[in-house]
């Protein structure tokens, strides 16, 4: 039976959850942006990204998006591919649980000190980075939420406690945001009649209070929903709530369908403290947080649902499908809507050119946010091969990648991300779905449309030079730097001078293809001894190592190739993983310290 196969070879530690990307379609939670790494923890050495209680507004007809202690926000024309902006005057470590507004998209106003007590910046150029302070203080804010309402009027919400409930205050616009009037309670949680308030993973603590947090007030048909977050943003059972109001300072009712925004299971979970705003063509999106918490429990990314209002002015979210590809913002008529591609990697065979201690490739396919598959190195060695075991058309791919002692604290100047995917029908032969290999960019939940969907079907072999011989299921093909033009796979004058050279200084061995009669192809073991780029240096490389190779291990079958896009030389057909290890010790020792053992077809004879 035939099998597709997936080749991820990557510098990092990613987590995939299953082409060269042109124009997207289509996006998938988390989103993938440059998240800043924290330095609340830095103190302790604890490196880690983050993004958490994005506060997103349209803009003269553009997207702005502000996420706690970024040291800046993100700019979108589409909600779909966001831009950094790092601004001039700004919080130095960071808004914290940030508020923002347009105001009739003459002035942006944003605040969120960490300290509880702030200025409102303000901004009629946010593109630019540039912002001023308004010359007033505001106190004992936390999770602020500023909202100016059609009449002018201004106001201030604010809550993040297990004690206190949501609070807001009248501002006065014209007289520096001073506080205008009392500060008046307008709700808090009920979790004896709420349940989805309770505290703990799966809501399993009733003995500890929930937390109620991030308020944000959205007006529809003359109708105030204030949305708040609960019941704490490390579990998978962050939601957003709503009670909906005919003023902007109530009286709140809560609304009979609620939570609107919950993400219990799925790859990552959680989709609370969030903010609400209409993309292009006038549709609701709503943007929250969801929970990583590996090296913290405030380790956090970004996610976005479409939302709106019912008939009866019900305000909804849909998460279903919510770790699945959805159709972009701006796709006219599918906006939001499930793309109906499903999961094809889900516990899946894997395997991988190396593991560290635990960290092995299997937690790739478990769908399980919070394992990962660690390397040994961070280098353009490491690769990962699965096994989908059935063929299989391929729409899309997500690469998840995790901190693991990082040690990056802020922004890092150019961070990016590097790998390639190939897929094959039959672990022969390869094609490429994915090329990252030149990217600049900074993608560490990386999601790419393929431009046409595959299904990698098996090509006919080409006529095989004297450099070939039987086909490995598994080739290595990640280089940082590669050469752009591939080299002929006849050896032109040139390289037969060169080839001349080399003669002279190792011995000659013959290594055109030979058939082995009587043999059968099963899983096993080779040793790569070298694997190069494609240019005709790499191939000498690749000759001049097959051939020490064949000299000190004549018994051996030695095979050099071009597998698209570098020369590899490898060794052996080892049916059992000690024989494999035990060969590949002899060959480290010959000087060759980056040999690896790699798993797939052998031959073996009956």
């Amino acid at each position: 039976m035939k099998q597709l196969f997936l080749l991820l070879l990557a510098l990092g530690a990613p987590a995939l959850a299953l082409a060269q990307d042109m124009r997207q379609d289509t996006y998938c939670n988390p989103l993938n942006i440059d998240y800043t790494y924290m330095i609340y923890n830095s103190d302790k050495d604890i490196s880690y990204r983050s993004g958490a209680d994005p506060a997103v507004v349209r803009f003269r007809g553009e997207y702005y998006m502000f996420v706690t202690r970024s040291n800046g926000y993100w700019h979108s024309k589409d909600l779909l591919d966001w831009d950094f902006i790092a601004p001039k005057d700004w919080y130095p470590q960071g808004s914290n649980a940030p508020a923002a507004h347009n105001y009739k998209d003459s002035v942006l106003y944003v605040t969120g000190d960490p300290s509880g007590s702030m200025s409102i910046l303000y901004s009629d150029n946010p593109k630019s980075g540039e912002w001023k302070a308004t010359p007033a203080i505001l106190h004992n804010l936390q999770d602020p939420d500023l909202f100016i309402d059609d009449d002018g009027k201004a106001y201030m919400f604010w809550g993040s406690s297990n004690v206190y409930p949501i609070r807001g205050m009248e501002l006065d616009k014209n007289h520096r945001f001073l506080p205008k009037g009392e500060v008046k309670e307008l709700f808090n949680l009920d979790m004896p009649r709420h349940g989805w308030e309770r505290f703990g993973e799966n809501h399993s603590d009733t003995v500890l209070g929930g937390y109620i947090e991030g308020p944000w007030l959205t007006k529809h048909n003359g109708k105030y929903y204030m949305q708040y977050g609960a019941p704490g943003t490390e579990f998978n059972v962050y939601a957003d709530g709503v009670y909906v109001a005919d003023h902007p300072m109530g009286p709140y009712t809560y609304q009979k369908h609620n939570p609107v925004s919950y993400k219990p299971g799925g790859y990552m979970n959680g989709a609370g403290h969030c903010s609400t705003v209409q993309g292009p063509g006038g549709e609701y999106w709503h943007f929250a947080s969801m929970a990583l918490s590996i090296n913290v429990n405030w380790e956090r990314r970004l996610c976005m649902f479409p939302a709106g209002f019912d008939k009866d002015g019900i305000m909804y979210v849909d998460t279903r499908f919510g770790d699945y590809p959805r159709y972009a913002p701006a796709v006219p008529g599918k906006k939001g809507q499930f793309r109906g591609w499903m999961l094809l990697s889900y516990r899946k065979p894997v395997t991988a050119s190396t593991a560290k201690g635990e960290f092995g490739p299997d937690a790739l396919t478990d769908e399980r946010t919070k394992s990962f598959w660690l390397a040994e190195a961070n280098d353009e060695r490491q690769w990962v091969l699965i096994d989908l075991e059935k063929p299989a058309r391929v729409c899309a791919v997500q690469v998840n990648y995790h901190d693991y002692r990082s040690n990056l604290y802020g922004r890092i100047p150019g961070l990016r991300h590097r790998y390639v995917i190939e897929g094959s029908s039959d672990g022969e032969t390869w094609n490429i779905l994915v090329d990252r290999r030149s990217s600049y960019k900074d993608t560490p939940n990386d999601y790419v449309e393929l431009e046409v969907p595959t299904t990698p079907q098996k090509k006919e072999k080409e006529p095989e030079t004297q450099h070939k011989q039987g086909p490995d299921s598994l080739k290595k093909t990640e280089p940082q730097h590669h050469e752009a033009n591939r080299e002929n796979a006849h050896v032109n004058n040139a390289q037969k001078a060169e080839n001349k050279k080399e003669e002279t200084e190792t011995p000659v061995v013959d290594m055109r293809k030979k058939v082995m009669r009587k043999s059968y192809k099963v899983t096993g073991y080779r040793v790569q001894a070298f694997a190069g780029g494609n240019s005709r240096n790499d191939r000498l490389k690749a000759e001049q190592t097959g051939n020490q190779l064949k000299v000190h291990f004549p018994e051996q079958p030695v095979y050099v190739h071009f597998y698209s896009p570098r020369w590899i030389c490898r060794m052996g057909n080892f049916r059992s993983l000690a024989e494999a290890q035990k060969m590949l010790g002899k060959v480290r020792s010959l000087g060759y310290r980056q040999a690896c053992l790699v798993k797939g077809q052998i031959t073996v004879q009956y």
